[in-house]
């Protein structure tokens, strides 16, 4: 179940930072630059959490699961 929660929250922060960038582009558009930054800054981090979620899971969830040295 943890393996399907942690892909399921890195998904989801994509999703998200996707949303992001598309304000991002929105706002360089319309000539707001501070606005078009931002976003293209909350975005960034969105994706690394993502990311950074989408390889934790992998990490924790499936490797070394066969190892007796490693056990939880």
């Amino acid at each position: 179940m943890k393996k399907h929660a942690g892909l399921v929250i890195g998904v989801v922060y994509l999703i998200i930072a996707m949303g992001a960038f598309k304000n991002s582009m929105a706002g360089w558009e319309a000539g707001h630059s501070d606005l078009g930054f931002w976003w293209t800054v909350i975005g960034c981090l969105l994706a690394i959490a993502g990311i950074g979620a989408l390889v934790g899971t992998w990490i924790h969830a499936w490797s070394h699961t066969d190892s007796p040295s490693h056990s939880h």
